[in-house]
């Protein structure tokens, strides 16, 4: 059985929308092992056939929670090569993070990402929670069709 792992940092709460959505998306789609969650130890990555990750734009930048993350996943050896990724996220003015996080898991990590990432400036409307929950249905299908 395929799992996903939504992960995200959200202080507005505008990220944490955005993954909830994803999350609904993925589950619909008939992948029902979806752990949705803010915090995931970097070991625990391999657990899962995908990671889509939702981290909002600070100052040009990931959080720092996020660069933590796959520093650790990086120094201990975690495999994730051939999972699936994805990347979302919230923004005022410039958008890096969702970009920096692919970049990380594609070149890094060896993982098949989907491209490009989702942004939403500012508060995800119902147009940019649609696209987050085709983007979970996406990975469900494509995890049933690997299988």
């Amino acid at each position: 059985m395929s799992r996903i792992l939504v992960l995200y940092y959200s202080r507005s709460g505008n990220t944490e929308k955005m993954a909830n959505a994803v999350a609904e998306g993925a589950k619909n789609a008939g992948i029902p092992d979806v752990e949705l969650t803010y915090h995931v130890d970097s070991e625990d990555l391999a657990n899962f056939d995908s990671i889509l990750i939702g981290a909002p734009t600070y100052h040009h930048d990931m959080p720092i929670e996020m660069k933590t993350l796959f520093e650790e996943a990086a120094a201990k050896s975690v495999n994730l090569t051939g999972k699936v990724g994805g990347a979302f996220g919230s923004y005022g003015w410039s958008g890096e993070a969702p970009k920096l996080l692919l970049e990380i898991m594609k070149n890094k990590f060896g993982m098949q990402v989907i491209e490009p990432p989702l942004l939403a400036k500012y508060v995800p409307d119902g147009t940019m929670l649609d696209k987050c929950r085709a983007l979970g249905k996406q990975v469900s299908e494509t995890l049933m069709h690997q299988t």
